[in-house]
């Protein structure tokens, strides 16, 4: 096993199930994504060859970042890292994982406004409306529906089961496609007007005191 690999599988911190089965949007064919957050022995970091900022595997559709790149994309309001600290589905978390959860809503912004809104404006982008890839599409008004949802309440909707029907609907290509972009433009413009309930900023500092007590438990 590689040096990677054995971060994940020694060195986890949180482990947490994402994608369909998280959001509630699951059917029989549905793969399990998992995403995850380990710590790499401090003494790693003082060697020429850092230790990777994150790593793929070992199961399949398995993903995991160390936690100062996990820190740092949570602090940039990275939708993806976002939806981790909210998953319902929690498989594996160690006290300073708990410690993590515990901080999550530090991390949040009105960056997060921008954030959502520009991923899922780039997977706009990305289809054709002459032959869309319907699961692109649902996937797209998900992250509407969740970035709404996080300016008006202070977290992200990671299980949208209350719109299970609807957005089964548009991934079976049975909405059509101006009706999804008129529910796009829908969810857009109320992200927009949304009276947010968000800081200004980050807490940076208590992120910061919250990775070096990480560090100092790792030597």
């Amino acid at each position: 096993m590689n040096t990677g690999l054995r971060l994940v599988t020694e060195h986890t911190m949180l482990s947490v199930v994402v994608g369909s089965r998280a959001y509630g949007l699951a059917t029989e064919d549905s793969d399990t994504d998992r995403r995850g957050v380990f710590v790499a022995p401090t003494p790693l970091f003082w060697r020429l060859d850092k230790p990777p900022t994150h790593v793929d595997g070992p199961l399949s559709e398995q993903f995991s970042w160390e936690i100062e790149r996990f820190c740092v994309l949570a602090l940039e309001a990275n939708p993806t890292v976002l939806e981790c600290l909210w998953s319902p589905i929690v498989e594996q978390v160690t006290p300073a994982g708990q410690e993590l959860l515990a901080l999550r809503t530090a991390f949040l912004s009105r960056r997060a406004h921008r954030s959502f809104l520009e991923y899922a404006n780039a997977q706009f982008r990305r289809l054709d409306p002459h032959a869309p890839r319907w699961k692109q599409a649902m996937h797209m008004i998900r992250l509407l529906i969740s970035g709404r949802h996080l300016v008006a309440h202070g977290e992200p909707l990671v299980d949208v089961s209350a719109y299970r029907d609807r957005l089964l609907g548009v991934r079976k290509g049975q909405m059509p496609w101006a009706e999804v972009d008129a529910w796009r433009r829908e969810l857009a413009a109320g992200l927009d007007e949304a009276a947010g309930v968000l800081p200004e900023a980050p807490d940076r500092a208590a992120v910061e005191t919250f990775l070096v007590s990480v560090r100092q438990a790792a030597l």
